[in-house]
Parts: structure tokens; C-alpha cells; sequence
């Protein structure tokens, strides 16, 4: 728990300007150090410290005082300069012309980072290298990274998981490119959402297969949803790691660098026979029109156009059918170990949030307003 002292910071309207409200309960270090470095008033009328909002910057603000206080900016809304917004406009045609430091893709390949990662590790360190790019991006100092971030937040209103993303994409530069030590280099990280999966119904996930009748689109989006697979484990697939004596599937090099099996339905069985007949996949199970792995951006198209025909009106995306696989497990009482060792899951907190989606709990009770009317 947080014991330092806080301050929250909030968008407001003095003498008809627009200002930001500072407000903390008495704390005499605060105040003389807002008073030193601020151009700070204090109002009667709002009860708290003000800084006209032309004079406010928050990367220097959040400089000045992280060392003495929690900033909480949550309720702020920042209007910045247009040269500053025009610096972090989302224009990504700069990044084609940016070179990485020599050693940053080269030790990406090296830790066996996934081709995914790579991709946006690399996109976010241009951005980095652009917004700093009258710098050495080796003389950079953590403060400095974390107004960048702020920056980003306030303008662009980045998730969480990508400020995540961007903040590795940084580390790595520094602590495994550069081999700096993990205490010369900290960045706050955001609290992590807690936010529940979106499934779909087992009708609906019927619906979506009985109108896919292409034979490699419909055993594809099968095997996604009957054995819970990311979409990149199911692209990894190959021919030998279906295993039909032992009725299991071999997922090999999923997240984490750690190989599992997979329970393989006989439903699923006789599809891949019927799909193996007409296209002899040859080393890859699921294969492109050209050879090689299936693109992983197409089953996001096929499986859009699937739940469309089946008149399903709300987003619908590859990941949607390992949480409803893992949803349906639960339903059907399936003890949540199982469900833990399928889906690949290190820790059994991550497979319990699929408990707070699951009609089988809610069933298991009595609505008091039932009982009423």
C-alpha cells in the first residue's frame, strides 16, 4: 500500500481561463517545492494550489515532485501545445527512415522473442528514438522516459498494455542491449485492469462453424476453439504434432518457451482427416495458399466473416474462442486445473477470472428480487 503523501491533480476554470487544480492535504515539503520551482496560486474559491494551464507542463511537473509524493493524474486533461502534438502525431512513416542501435534487433532474435513481439518492440523504440532524436539515446535518463510516457498517456490515451509494451520496448534497449543494472533504470508501471473476457455462447460458437463451409476455415476455427490455442500456437501447428492414437495435440514453443499437449476431441479427429484428404498439408498443418504457415491475420478476417453470416452483431475476434472454450470447460464442471494445464496458464489466477464469466456460477444461485415478485 502507498503510505507517501498524494497529490491529485484536476482540469479546472479560474477567472474564466483554464487552469489545473493541485490538490494534497498539508505537507509544508509540498508546498515550498511547488512554490520553488511553480508558478502556483493558491484560491480560496477552489480550496487548493493552481497552475494556469499555459504555464503547466506535466512531464516536469511529475519530475519535480515523484521523489516526495504519488501523482495522481487520472482526472486531468491536458491541452498541449500543437508543435508537441504534431511531434507525437500517429504518423508512423517515420519509422522507416530510423536505424536501431546496433545490437537492439540482433539481441531480440537472439532471446528467441516471438515475431510478434520483435514487430512492436521495434515500432515502439522508433517512436522512442523519434521523439528523441537530438539526443543519445544512451544518455536518456529514466526521468526522462517517464514524462515520455506521461506524454503519451495524456495525448494519445494509451492503454495500459501498451504502455506496458512501450516501457519493455525501452528496458530492453537499456538493460539488455546496454547491460545496464534494473536499479539505474525504473519506470513506474500503471496498476494492471482487471478486465473480464469476452465469450461467446455455445450457440454461438456453433452458429459460426455451421456457417463456414470452406473445409480449412472451419477446421481451423475448430481447432482454435475445441483445444483453447492462441492464434500464433495454432499457426505453429505441424502435421506430426497431432498425435491421433494417444488422441492428444503437441503444442510446442507456446508463450513462455514451454511445450504442452492438448486434449484432441474425435469430433475435431474426423475434421482434420476429412481436411488432411483434400489439402495434404505437408509440414505446416494449417498452410497458406502459397506454402509456409497460415497467415495469422486471416483468421481474424475468416472469423469475422463467419460470425457476420451467423448474424453475430458484436465483435468477435480469434482470442474470443480460447475464453469461450475456457468459459464452456468451467460450465461443464471441468476442475480448473485441467483448464490451467490446456491453456498453458503458469499460474492459476489467470485461468480464475474465466469463474466471473461462467452462467454455471450464477446459476448455482438465487436472485433475491426472484423471491419478491
Amino acid at each position: 500500500m502507498n503510505t507517501r503523501p498524494q497529490i491529485k491533480l484536476e482540469t479546472g476554470e479560474h477567472r474564466q481561463q483554464q487552469v489545473v487544480l493541485v490538490r494534497f492535504d498539508y505537507n509544508q515539503e509540498i508546498k515550498n517545492r511547488l512554490k520553488e520551482l511553480f508558478p502556483v496560486y493558491w484560491s480560496k474559491s477552489h480550496g487548493c494550489w493552481l497552475i494556469w494551464s499555459k504555464d503547466f507542463d506535466l512531464g516536469n511537473f511529475y519530475k519535480a515532485l515523484r521523489d516526495i509524493t504519488y501523482i495522481d493524474y487520472s482526472a486531468l486533461k491536458i491541452t498541449t501545445e500543437p508543435e508537441q502534438k504534431v511531434k507525437l502525431k500517429r504518423n508512423y512513416s517515420y519509422r522507416r527512415n530510423i536505424e536501431l542501435p546496433k545490437g537492439y534487433f540482433e539481441m531480440l532474435t537472439q532471446k528467441r522473442y516471438s515475431r510478434s513481439t520483435i514487430k512492436t518492440y521495434v515500432a515502439y523504440f522508433k517512436d522512442f528514438l523519434h521523439y528523441f532524436s537530438e539526443r543519445d539515446p544512451k544518455e536518456i535518463g529514466g526521468e526522462e522516459i517517464n514524462a515520455y510516457i506521461l506524454e503519451l498517456i495524456n495525448i494519445w490515451d494509451i492503454t495500459t498494455s501498451e504502455q506496458n509494451q512501450r516501457i519493455n520496448a525501452i528496458k530492453f534497449y537499456f538493460e539488455k542491449v546496454l547491460r545496464k543494472a534494473r536499479q539505474v533504470y525504473e519506470i513506474e508501471r500503471p496498476r494492471k485492469e482487471k478486465i473480464l473476457p469476452d465469450i461467446l455462447s455455445k450457440e454461438e460458437v456453433g452458429a459460426i462453424l455451421k456457417t463456414t463451409e470452406n473445409l480449412k476455415h472451419k477446421t481451423l476455427l475448430s481447432t482454435i476453439y475445441s483445444c483453447g490455442l492462441r492464434r500464433s500456437e495454432l499457426v505453429h501447428l505441424k502435421v506430426d504434432d497431432v498425435d491421433s492414437k494417444r488422441m492428444m495435440i503437441k503444442i510446442s514453443g507456446a508463450k513462455g518457451k514451454k511445450d504442452r499437449y492438448v486434449q484432441l476431441s474425435k469430433v475435431l479427429l474426423k475434421l482434420l482427416r476429412q481436411y488432411y484428404r483434400e489439402y495434404k498439408p505437408g509440414f505446416w498443418l494449417f498452410e497458406g495458399q502459397k506454402g509456409g504457415q497460415y497467415s495469422p491475420e486471416n483468421i481474424a478476417i475468416l472469423l469475422k466473416n463467419a460470425a457476420q453470416r451467423a448474424k453475430i452483431t458484436k465483435r468477435v475476434y480469434p482470442h474470443m474462442l480460447r475464453h469461450s472454450f475456457a468459459t464452456h470447460q468451467l460450465e461443464q464442471g471441468v476442475d480448473i486445473r485441467f483448464i490451467q494445464a490446456w491453456l498453458g496458464h503458469e499460474s492459476v489466477k489467470t485461468t480464475q477470472r474465466y469463474t466471473h464469466v461462467s452462467e454455471h456460477n450464477f446459476k448455482n444461485f438465487k436472485n433475491p428480487l426472484d423471491e419478491l415478485l
